[in-house]
């Protein structure tokens, strides 16, 4: 039962994270690309905290996927906020989800993993699903677009942290690391006037729902295996639509739960382990 409970609390941050990004930047509290500043050094700021707490320094994690690592958090803390000017919370956790898990797919074939039949059908469903969002008329073009980038960028960030030997400091790094490509986007917005709410809702998600999510997270991830995780995952789109729904005012519509069933099934399809059969899940 406390298995549970956290990984439904860290889902729940995950969830939070698309609502408070579209309640910050959507009304214009605060512009897009502050929102990620300030959720970036927010972030980095709570890791350093933790690692400092827990390890009493910041030990470098060393050099390997740190690159990539930085590189696709940028993407990812850029894009994620831009195109939540035009998505709402639902349709944007929906496409970040599936393009990250096809990344993941991508970055297997690279790697030369064997991929079995069950994984190409399940991200083939994934994509089917994208694609229905993104059908003439769906969604903008450019918000879709921007969401595409920032789930590849988090999925090039997850394909670079596997086999981290200290997953909380180097995502603390990261995040510090990130902070000198992030910053000048946000001067280079020009002057830009955001409200008490907008900062608050940026340093909630920075801090809490970032941080403390993603450490939280790390702690449940290893009693979950990376079956269950990934099936744990699948939570995030819905919660982030119901979150939408309640707290923005907007409802899904029948193409979202279409495209949510094409998506969350092929995660499902290419994740869950098979009896008999051996393969690699998707995380």
């Amino acid at each position: 039962m406390r298995l549970f409970l956290l990984t439904a609390l860290t889902m729940l941050a995950f969830a939070a994270n698309s609502v408070l990004n579209r309640w910050a930047v959507g009304p214009g509290h605060i512009g897009a690309v502050e929102f990620a500043v300030i959720r970036l050094v927010s972030g980095a700021a709570m890791l350093a905290a933790l690692v400092l707490w827990q390890r009493g320094g910041l030990a470098w994690p060393g050099k390997h996927g740190r690159v990539a690592g930085v590189l696709g958090l940028s993407a990812y803390l850029t894009g994620f906020s831009l195109a939540y000017r035009g998505l709402d919370a639902g349709t944007g956790a929906l496409v970040l989800f599936g393009t990250v898990q096809v990344t993941m797919f991508a970055g297997a074939l690279v790697s030369r993993e064997a991929v079995p039949v069950r994984r190409w059908l399940g991200a083939g469903l994934a994509l089917g699903g994208l694609s229905l969002i993104a059908a003439p008329g769906a969604v903008a073009l450019m918000p879709l677009l921007l969401m595409a980038a920032a789930g590849v960028g988090w999925g090039v960030y997850s394909l670079a942290g596997r086999g981290a030997v200290d997953p909380l400091a180097a995502t603390a790094w990261n995040f510090l690391l990130s902070v000198p490509l992030v910053l000048p986007l946000g001067l280079l917005a020009g002057p830009v006037a955001p409200d008490g709410a907008g900062i608050a809702l940026a340093v909630i998600s920075g801090a809490v729902t970032s941080g403390l999510g993603y450490a939280l997270w790390y702690a449940v991830l290893p009693q979950l295996g990376a079956a269950r995780a990934a099936v744990a995952q699948l939570t995030v789109p819905v919660i982030a639509a119901l979150g939408g729904a309640v707290l923005l005012a907007e409802p899904p519509g029948l193409r979202f739960w279409g495209a949510a069933a094409l998506v969350l099934g092929g995660v499902a399809l290419a994740s869950l382990p098979y009896r008999g059969l051996t393969s690699r899940s998707i995380r």
